[in-house]
């Protein structure tokens, strides 16, 4: 079968389920569709084929088995998969929440931005109706007040007029539209700023109380949300309690059955159901949790930042800028992450609502008086309870060293152990045909094939350790049976999976085939032996390659030497030098010249115009 046929098939067979559900007034997703598809084909109780390709006739036979699950009435095995399809496909971790609360935001405002920075205006009723715009912007991105209040429009505007007047509206119209939304972000968060400034000043110049200036949705969330989850979370808790109660008594080797006539399976399956939104309400408790330590955590930056630009104001008629506006900025920020919080606890909120719908199956066939009845005198334990029974009972690893159990007394992290089956005893679940039991860590946890086991007893403990590929074997088979397990017991890398058609090579069928993945963990010394350290070793894939350069190079030069045996690393070599010694030299002496003195004399120069000039030397020799 090629990949492309592969994918047909296994669209048609979601695509007509989905058809055929909707057609019987059904309203069924994919996904779930394309679970039950795989537990089908798990459960070997079906006859599904896996080593061929499937025929028209399995196909046929897969849809109808699929339409019958999905169409079952008061069914508590449904409705746990309905649970676990609803929270994969609406829960994430805090930090996607975040993310996709900014870009709802974002998605909202993005019209309203274009509009202002796609608007070419000509007129001063354009430019006026720009700046009001801007204002509405503002509005509705801080969260404070509705551009339909005219009261936060004006507060608002007045604010803006502040920082940015109506005459700086020529010059943002020439910027480019990264820099109109860069301005249009700096002038929301500045005058987001100063509208909570101002209302904090307005409740007078003592300690402000902050919950009158939190976010309005956030007080209302935060000492609803919190307390709803953990009373929904006690409610399931009491439930799980008595159903394991029920099916221990019902299940118990030493006690001969009694002539009753009582669905342990449905009993079994309530239990799954009950068991699953407990987990899921503990997951929703934590991130409730969470959200209050960061409000807590925001609510001091708010007043700090508060106490900051009161000092920094204070009675004064102008503060700089630079001063005043990174704490305005702060302020707003402060205010988004409240906001943000306020709308993840809404989050939370509706998930653990809708959740709840996911119980009706099981509080409809087995009522509060039915358990009371099945239950008699027996006591219900609870978890805390088994814990702190079996905590006396503990493994002495002398007992067993075929295998490595891990103590509270000698492991470091040991709360931290990622433990197996969601921490459910595997022993109890193989040999009492699906009980759940939670498993006590201080008994010992049994570490095999770098995964972590624990157990509800000392004695579960020793016959587990005794084969334990035997009852992980029995586990995964027991998941086949009751597909919701996969999810509650986190089991995804131990049962067989269906190969979903993006991963069938040409030439497979819709086969069913383990998964080959094991989680590994590696310890070194940085350096085991210090003698072994190479000097030259380079890290660096540059250096390698300069030097792989040089010596390439040096294969077009030569070198010429001579050398003698004698000579031969043990030259000698020899320096003569001379000892100072006194020396002169002259530069310049005096010196001294005589020449003759001059005298010349001429006779005629006075008289007759033609008379003759007669000129007389005296000049002495200077020898004389």
């Amino acid at each position: 079968m090629s990949r492309a046929h592969a994918e047909s098939v296994i669209k048609n067979i979601i695509r007509e389920i989905v058809q055929e559900c909707a057609a019987r007034g059904h309203a069924v997703s994919d996904t779930l569709v394309a679970f039950m598809v795989k537990a089908v084909v798990l459960d070997p109780r079906n006859g599904f084929n896996v080593d061929r390709t499937l025929t028209k006739q399995d196909i046929q036979k897969l849809e109808e088995m699929c339409l019958d699950k999905l169409m079952e009435k008061c069914s508590p095995t449904l409705d746990t998969i309905k649970m676990q399809v609803y929270f994969d496909m609406n829960y994430t971790s805090r930090r996607e929440f975040l993310e996709e609360i900014q870009q709802v935001v974002e998605s909202r405002l993005s019209p309203v931005s274009r509009d202002i920075t796609d608007s070419r205006v000509k007129t001063r009723e354009e430019l006026d109706s720009l700046y009001h715009r801007i204002v509405t912007y503002i509005l509705l991105r801080s969260g404070m007040g509705s551009p339909a209040h005219v009261h936060a429009v004006q507060e608002a505007a007045a604010a803006l007029q502040s920082v940015f007047p109506p005459t700086e509206l020529g010059a943002f119209m020439v910027l480019l539209k990264k820099e109109k939304e860069q301005q249009l972000s700096e002038l929301t968060m500045i005058v987001t700023g100063i509208r909570l400034f101002n209302k904090a000043c307005k409740k007078g110049a003592q300690e402000t109380e902050l919950h009158e200036i939190m976010p309005e949705i956030l007080t209302e969330a935060l000492p609803v949300v919190g307390k709803g989850i953990e009373e929904k979370l006690s409610v399931s808790q009491s439930l799980a309690w008595k159903y394991t109660t029920v099916l221990e008594k019902l299940t118990d080797p030493d006690k001969e059955p009694g002539q009753h006539d009582v669905p342990i399976v449905l009993l079994r399956q309530a239990l799954y159901n009950v068991r699953q939104h407990e987990v899921f309400l503990k997951t929703l408790l934590a991130d409730s949790h969470l959200c209050t330590k960061h409000v807590e955590f925001l609510q001091t930056e708010l007043s700090t930042h508060m106490k900051l630009l009161k000092e920094r104001v204070k009675s004064k008629a102008a503060v700089p800028t630079t001063q005043v506006f990174p704490l305005f900025k702060a302020l707003s920020k402060v205010w988004t992450g409240l906001q943000d919080e306020a709308e993840l606890l809404n989050i939370l909120s509706n998930i653990t609502h809708n959740l709840q719908l996911f119980l009706a199956s099981q509080a409809e066939i087995f009522s509060e008086a039915y358990l009371d009845d099945l239950l008699g005198a027996t006591d219900v334990k609870t978890d805390e309870q088994r814990m702190t029974e079996s905590s006396d009972e503990r493994i002495v690893p002398s007992e067993m060293k075929t295998q490595e159990w891990l103590l509270p007394e000698t492991t470091d992290s040991f709360n931290d152990l990622l433990l197996q089956y969601n921490g459910v005893c595997g022993y109890t679940l193989v040999n009492r045909d699906g009980l759940l039991l939670p498993g006590n860590p201080h008994i010992g946890v049994l570490k095999h094939k770098e995964k972590h086991y624990v157990f509800s007893s000392k004695e579960a403990a020793l016959k587990f350790a005794s084969c334990p590929d035997d009852f992980i074997t029995e586990v995964a088979e027991k998941a086949k049976l009751s597909p919701e397990l996969i999810q509650l017991l986190q089991l995804h890398q131990q049962v067989s999976r269906v190969t979903p058609y993006t991963e069938l090579e040409p030439g497979e069928s819709l086969l069913v085939k383990s998964i080959t993945k094991c989680e590994i963990s590696t310890q070194t010394d940085i350096h085991p032996v210090e003698g072994n350290i190479v000097q030259s070793y380079e890290w660096n894939e540059w250096e390698l390659r300069r030097k792989a350069i040089k010596l390439a190079d040096l294969r077009t030069k030569v070198t010429h030497s001579a050398q003698t045996d004698l000579s031969h690393m043990r030259r000698e070599n020899a320096t003569q030098t001379w000892p100072p010694k006194d020396a002169a030299c002259q530069s310049k002496r005096d010196g001294a010249s005589n020449v003759p003195k001059p005298q010349v004399y001429l006779a005629g120069l006075r008289g007759q115009r033609d008379g003759r000039v007669v000129k007389t030397n005296l000049t002495r020799s200077v020898d004389d």
